[in-house]
C-alpha cells in the first residue's frame, strides 16, 4: 500500500533533560503502525507527491519557567508548523504541558517530516513523555 501511506509512532521511553538553545529531535522509537514502511529514524518520508494530514501531541514535563520560550515544531521539507509558549509568563514550572498540532501539509515525493523541540534559556530539566505521538497519512 505504498500509494496510501499512514503511520503512528510513539516514544519507546521518555526523553529526559532535553538540551537548551538547540533543536532536539523527538525520538519516536515505537511504531504502532507504518503502512508503506515510510517512517524510519524518527522521520516520515513521503513516498508520493500529495497532501498529507500530519499530527502530533507532545507532552512536556517540568518545563522551566525561566525559559524565554519553549516550542514544538513539525519540521517538513517545505516549512515548519510550530506550537509555542512563553514559560516566563507562568507563575512557576508547569508539571505538564501538552502541545498539539495538526496540519494538511503539501509534500513532494521524498520530502520529510519530523518533530523537534526547542527551549530558549533556562535549565535543562524538561522531559518529553512517552505518551506523546506523531501520526500522518496521505489525504489526497
Amino acid at each position: 500500500m505504498a500509494e496510501q501511506p499512514a503511520f503512528l509512532a510513539i516514544p519507546a521511553s521518555s526523553q529526559d533533560d532535553i538540551a537548551m538553545n538547540t533543536d532536539v529531535t523527538i525520538l519516536f522509537g515505537t511504531e504502532i503502525f507504518d503502512q508503506g514502511g515510510d517512517f524510519t529514524s524518527n522521520t516520515f518520508t513521503a513516498p508520493v507527491t500529495g497532501r498529507y494530514q500530519l499530527s502530533f501531541s507532545v507532552r512536556a514535563n517540568n518545563i522551566d519557567q525561566a525559559a524565554a520560550h519553549f516550542l514544538v515544531a513539525m519540521v517538513t521539507s517545505n516549512r515548519s508548523y510550530i506550537d509555542r509558549i512563553d514559560p516566563s509568563k507562568l507563575s512557576g514550572d508547569p508539571a505538564t504541558w501538552v502541545f498539539n498540532l495538526s496540519c494538511l501539509a503539501d509534500m513532494d515525493a521524498n520530502d520529510f517530516a519530523y518533530i523537534a523541540v526547542h527551549q530558549g534559556a533556562g535549565s535543562s530539566q524538561t522531559d518529553i513523555a512517552d505518551n506523546s505521538y506523531f501520526s500522518g497519512f496521505l489525504a489526497c
